[in-house]
C-alpha cells in the first residue's frame, strides 16, 4: 500500500525520466487522490534517439518531445505538468543559486509533504546529478521538522554496495498498463526498449517483469550530504 501524502511533488530533468523508474508511483499516487505536480527541467532536445524507424529530426525532436511528455502525463493521470524550459545536457552548467531557487519555488508553492527525483551521485546522467543536488540543497534550507520527506531513485552500478537495499518499494502491479502506456508515450526514445521489455514479460524473465511490478527509492541520508 502506498502511503497517503498531501502533495507529491516530482522532479526530473528529461521527459521519459518519469515514464522509466516512478510512473507507476505516479499513477499509484493519483489513483488514490493524491494532488500531484511533475515538473520537468527540460525538453530532452539532444535525447539521442530520433524514433526507430527515424521519425525526428534535430529540428523537430523537442516539439515532438514535448508532445510526448503530455501523452506520458495524460497516461499517468498527471493534470499538472511544468515544462520548465532549461536546456537539455546543460543543467550542469547552471548557476546553483539558480536551480536551487527554481525548486524552492516549487516547494514554496505547492507545501509537498514528499518530493520525489535522483539520489545525487548514483543518477549517473550528468543533468540527473545537477538535479538531485539543486533538490537536496533547496530541501536542506528547510528545518528539518517541516522537511518534505524525500524518496530518491538510484540506479549506478555501485548504489547497492553503497547504500544497501532500497528503503521504499511500491507493488505498481495494479497501475502497469499505466506505466506501459507512459513508456509507450515517449517512443521516439523508447521503442527498442519496448520490443526488448516485451519480449522479457513474454519469457517470464525476472527483470523484465520487475520493471513493471515494483518501483523502488531510497529516503536521502542528509548527514552524508557535502554541499557545494
Amino acid at each position: 500500500m502506498i502511503e497517503k501524502e498531501n502533495h507529491v511533488l516530482v522532479i526530473f530533468p528529461h521527459p521519459d525520466d518519469e515514464a522509466f523508474g516512478v510512473s507507476g508511483t505516479i499513477a499509484s499516487y493519483i489513483n488514490q487522490g493524491t494532488p500531484l505536480t511533475y515538473a520537468c527541467l527540460t525538453l530532452g532536445e539532444m535525447g539521442r534517439n530520433l524514433g526507430m524507424p527515424a521519425f525526428a529530426t534535430r529540428e523537430t525532436l523537442p516539439n515532438i518531445r514535448r508532445v510526448e511528455l503530455q501523452k506520458a502525463a495524460e497516461a499517468m493521470g498527471i493534470t499538472d505538468l511544468r515544462m520548465v524550459g532549461l536546456r537539455d545536457k546543460t543543467l550542469e552548467f547552471e548557476d546553483n543559486d539558480k536551480m536551487t531557487q527554481l525548486v524552492s519555488d516549487l516547494i514554496v508553492e505547492l507545501d509537498p509533504s514528499l518530493v520525489i527525483s535522483f539520489y545525487p551521485d548514483y543518477a549517473v546522467h550528468p543533468d540527473h546529478e545537477a538535479t538531485a543536488r539543486a533538490v537536496v540543497r533547496a530541501l536542506e534550507r528547510i528545518e528539518p521538522a517541516r522537511r518534505p520527506k524525500f524518496h530518491a531513485v538510484a540506479f549506478a552500478n555501485n548504489t547497492e554496495e553503497e547504500l544497501g537495499k532500497p528503503d521504499v518499494v511500491h507493488n505498481i502491479t495494479k497501475v502497469q498498463e499505466q506505466k506501459l502506456n507512459a513508456m509507450r508515450a515517449h517512443i521516439s526514445q523508447t521503442a527498442r526498449m519496448l520490443e526488448m521489455l516485451d519480449e522479457g514479460i513474454q519469457a517470464n524473465d525476472p527483470e523484465a517483469l520487475k520493471w513493471i511490478t515494483t518501483e523502488s527509492f531510497y529516503n536521502y541520508i542528509w548527514d552524508d550530504y557535502q554541499k557545494n
